[in-house]
C-alpha cells in the first residue's frame, strides 16, 4: 500500500531515528507560535474560498523560509485517516488540524524538527521541537524561522496587544512552550496530583502524551506555559525553566524514595515488564506505554544499557495504533494490532540484555 507520507516516515527524524535523547527525565522540548495573516478572517470564520487562498499564500512562502529546506508539503484532504493519525502520533500536527476543513495542511522540514500547520485554529501554527531538554536552542530555531516567515508574510499585529490570534488565550507573544517529561517516580508514589495542582497555581498547564485532552500514558506529561500576554518570550521561558527544575528534583527524589522504601516491589515491576515485552504475544497500546515506561525507569536506574532509553523513546511512538497499521500496510482490528505490536516489540527486546538488578542503587 503506497502512502503519501511514505518518504516522510522513512526519512531520519529528530524523534525516531537519532539517538540524541540522553536525558533521564525530559523526552522532548517544543515551542509553538500562533500567527495569522493581516487582511483575512481567522480560519473558523472563513469560507472555503478564503481558506484556500490562505493555504496558497502560506504554502508558497513556508518552503522558502530558513530552516524549512527540502520540506514535505501535505494537504489534510489528500491524506487517509491513518496517515493523519501517524502525523499526530509523531507530534508533527495537532488533532485539531486533522479535523479541519478545506485549506488545512502542513509543511514539515526534512528532519521533522520544524513544522508549520496551515489553517488550524490560526492561519499558522509554527512549531519547532528537539529530543531532550533544549529550551534555548529550540527558541533560537523557531525565532529564526518566524523572522524568515515574517519577511514573506504580512502578520496580523497590534502595537498594543502583540500578535493577534483566534483564541484570546494566545494573544500577545502567541508562544506556547512545552516540555515532555517522564515522571514515573511521582506517579508510582502518588504525588503527581500534588505537582499538577502546584504547577497550575503558577500559570502553567499539565497535559497528557498527545497534548490537550489526552491521557498521561506511560507516565509522560507535557508541561507548558498558559500566559502569552504582557510578558516577553524570554520571561515566559525563564519561568518555565525554573518550574521544570523543581519538578525534575521532585521526580529524582521520588525515584530515590522508591529504591529506599519499596525496592523489591519496583524492581519486580521492572523485571515483569521486561519479561512481557520480550516474550508477550499480545500487547495493547496502553499496556505497551506502561511497560516501556518501567523499562525507561530501569535504564535510568542503571539496569539496562544507556541505548535502551532511545529504543524505548522510539517505541513510545512506533507502537501507537496508526504506526502499527502502517507496519501491516493495511487497517487492522484491535486484536491484530496487539499481536503485531507485540511482535515488533519482541524483535527490539531480543537485543536488550536481561536486567541487572544489582546495578539499581539509591
Amino acid at each position: 500500500m503506497k502512502l503519501k507520507i511514505d518518504s516522510l516516515i522513512q526519512t531520519d527524524a529528530e524523534l525516531t531515528r537519532q539517538p540524541t535523547s540522553s536525558d533521564p527525565i525530559i523526552l522532548m522540548t517544543r515551542i509553538r507560535l500562533a500567527r495569522n495573516l493581516a487582511g483575512f478572517s481567522f480560519p473558523n470564520h472563513s469560507d472555503p474560498e478564503a481558506r484556500e487562498q490562505v493555504f496558497e499564500i502560506c504554502s508558497e512562502a513556508i518552503p522558502r523560509a530558513d530552516g524549512m529546506e527540502s520540506p514535505f508539503l501535505l494537504r489534510m484532504g489528500d491524506l487517509s485517516e491513518m496517515e493523519k493519525k501517524i502525523l499526530v502520533e509523531r507530534h508533527l500536527v495537532s488533532r485539531e488540524l486533522i479535523d479541519s476543513d478545506s485549506g488545512a495542511g502542513v509543511v514539515i522540514n526534512k528532519d521533522q524538527s520544524c513544522s508549520v500547520m496551515i489553517n488550524e485554529e490560526d492561519h499558522l501554527r509554527v512549531q519547532s521541537m528537539l529530543a531532550g531538554f533544549h529550551l534555548d536552542k529550540v527558541w533560537t530555531l523557531i525565532n529564526s524561522l518566524d523572522d524568515s516567515l515574517e519577511e514573506r508574510l504580512d502578520y496580523a499585529f497590534s502595537d498594543k496587544l502583540g500578535f493577534l490570534t483566534a483564541c484570546p488565550s494566545n494573544v500577545g507573544t502567541g508562544l506556547r512552550a512545552s516540555v515532555m517529561m517522564h515522571l514515573p517516580g511521582l506517579v508510582i508514589t502518588k504525588n503527581m496530583e500534588k505537582v499538577i495542582r502546584a504547577v497550575n497555581q503558577i500559570g502553567l498547564v499539565v497535559r497528557g502524551w498527545l497534548g490537550e485532552g489526552s491521557d498521561a500514558s506511560g507516565s509522560v506529561f507535557q508541561i507548558s506555559n498558559q500566559q502569552t500576554l504582557g510578558e516577553a518570550e524570554e520571561t515566559i521561558l525563564k519561568r518555565l525553566r525554573n518550574v521544570l527544575k523543581t519538578v525534575r528534583v521532585q521526580e529524582e527524589n521520588a525515584r530515590i524514595r522508591l529504591l529506599q522504601t519499596d525496592r523489591n516491589r519496583i524492581l519486580d515491576r521492572i523485571g515483569r515488564a521486561y519479561g512481557i515485552l520480550r516474550n508477550g504475544h499480545l500487547l495493547s497500546s496502553g499496556e505497551g506505554m506502561s511497560l516501556l515506561s518501567l523499562i525507561r525507569l530501569g535504564t535510568d536506574f542503571g539496569m539496562f544499557p544507556e541505548e535502551t532509553r532511545f529504543s524505548v523513546d522510539r517505541l513510545f511512538i512506533e507502537t501507537q495504533p496508526a504506526h502499527v497499521q502502517y507496519l501491516a500496510e493495511s487497517e487492522l482490528g484491535s486484536g491484530a494490532r496487539d499481536s503485531l505490536r507485540a511482535s515488533s516489540v519482541r524483535n527490539v527486546f531480543a537485543e536488550v540484555p536481561e536486567p541487572d538488578f544489582d546495578a539499581a542503587s539509591s
